[in-house]
């Protein structure tokens, strides 16, 4: 990466730190005065995180909690229910009871991926959840180990030609949006790389 490029990707992730918490407060304040007028919230509400804590999702569902708690004046919990490609958390919040005490704050893949990844779920999107409020949009980056002797994407693909199964690449988990991503990265380059969940 040149050293103009670095400064691009450095100045657009700042700005993205300072849009993306005032985005989703806006997003979920947005609501709240239909909402108050019928005195929503009487008791605490639970957002359900279907990954651990500590993630960019985590991260977003705390800074929503925290400032729906601050606009609304009642607790707003974050309660982490990872495993099964998000399945364990979205599937507690389909069972809930309908009331908006329940609210789940996932990535899209949950709720779009899943259903065509896996041969049986036991939600579904459509029927069971009414979307509210998109939270950020954060872009995926392309990096490799500064060991590794390329320094841009077409050497990257020269090398792992060069290099057949030799290089893998890290994801999130099976099925995942950085999966995907690489596996299409493979597709459309003809590489071979390992992946690493």
């Amino acid at each position: 990466m040149t050293p103009s490029q670095a400064k691009y990707w450095k100045r657009r992730m700042s700005y993205h730190r300072l849009l993306v918490p005032f985005f989703a407060i806006m997003f979920l304040a947005g609501g709240v005065p239909r909402v108050a007028a019928h005195d929503y919230p009487t008791r605490s509400v639970t957002l359900i995180v279907p990954f651990t804590p500590a993630g960019a999702t985590d991260i977003l569902g705390r800074m929503a909690a925290a400032a729906l708690e601050a606009r609304l004046g009642k607790s707003f919990v974050v309660v982490n229910r990872p495993g099964a490609g998000q399945q364990i958390g979205v599937n507690a919040v389909a069972r809930a009871a309908p009331d908006g005490y329940t609210l789940l704050v996932a990535t899209s893949s949950a709720l779009a991926i899943n259903p065509r990844l896996y041969k049986k779920i036991s939600y579904d999107p459509v029927k069971d959840f009414q979307p509210i409020a998109m939270l950020a949009h954060i872009p995926f980056l392309l990096v490799v180990n500064n060991d590794l002797p390329v320094k841009s994407v077409a050497e990257l693909i020269k090398y792992a030609k060069d290099n057949p199964g030799k290089l893998s690449f890290g994801s999130g988990g099976v099925g995942a949006s950085h999966h995907l991503y690489g596996e299409l990265f493979k597709t459309l380059t003809g590489t071979e790389m390992t992946h690493v969940p």
